[in-house]
C-alpha cells in the first residue's frame, strides 16, 4: 500500500473538498485514463486493489501509471473512548479526488482491453469514474501551427 515515507506533521485537518482539480486534470503519460466525476478521499488500499485489478486483466501486458498518492492522514479514537486526551492515532492515509482528475493512466493496449480494465479498477473506488482517452487532435493542430 502507498504511504508517504516520512512527514512533518503526521495530523491534519479534514479539509474540504468544494470545486474541480486544477491540477492533474488531463492525460500526462498514457494513452487511455480513468477520470473522476465526483469528490472524494480513495484510500490507499482501494488505490492498490483498483492497480492490482487493472494490471491482472491486462496481464501484465502494456504500462500502468497511478497519477494520485495518499498524503493525508485520517485518524481515529478507539471505540468506546471517553471525550477529551487529544487527536486519535492515524488509521489509514487517502488522497483527496475532485471532479476531473486523472487517477489511472494505461499505454501500450488494445482501447477496448484498456476500457475493461478501467471499468474493473472503477469498481473498486468509491466514487464514479469514467474512461477518457488522449486527445490527438488538439496535439496534431498544435504541431501544425493552428490554434489549439
Amino acid at each position: 500500500m502507498l504511504i508517504p515515507k516520512r512527514v512533518k506533521r503526521r495530523k491534519q485537518h479534514r479539509g474540504k473538498m468544494k470545486g474541480c482539480a486544477q491540477k492533474g486534470n488531463f492525460i500526462a503519460y498514457g494513452e487511455y485514463g480513468l477520470m473522476a466525476e465526483e469528490a472524494g478521499w480513495i484510500k490507499s488500499n482501494q488505490i492498490e486493489a483498483a492497480r492490482i485489478a487493472m494490471t491482472r486483466f491486462i496481464k501484465r501486458g502494456g504500462q500502468v501509471w497511478i497519477d494520485i498518492f495518499p498524503h493525508k492522514p485520517i485518524t481515529r479514537h478507539p471505540a468506546e473512548a471517553r471525550m477529551g486526551s487529544g487527536k486519535g492515532a492515524v488509521e489509514f492515509w487517502v488522497a483527496v479526488v475532485k471532479p476531473g482528475r486523472v487517477l489511472f493512466e494505461m499505454a501500450g493496449v488494445p482501447e477496448d482491453v484498456a476500457r475493461e480494465a478501467m471499468r474493473l479498477a472503477g469498481h473498486k473506488l468509491p466514487i464514479k469514474c469514467k474512461f477518457v482517452k488522449k486527445e490527438v487532435e488538439s496535439l496534431e493542430n498544435a504541431a501544425e501551427g493552428g490554434e489549439v
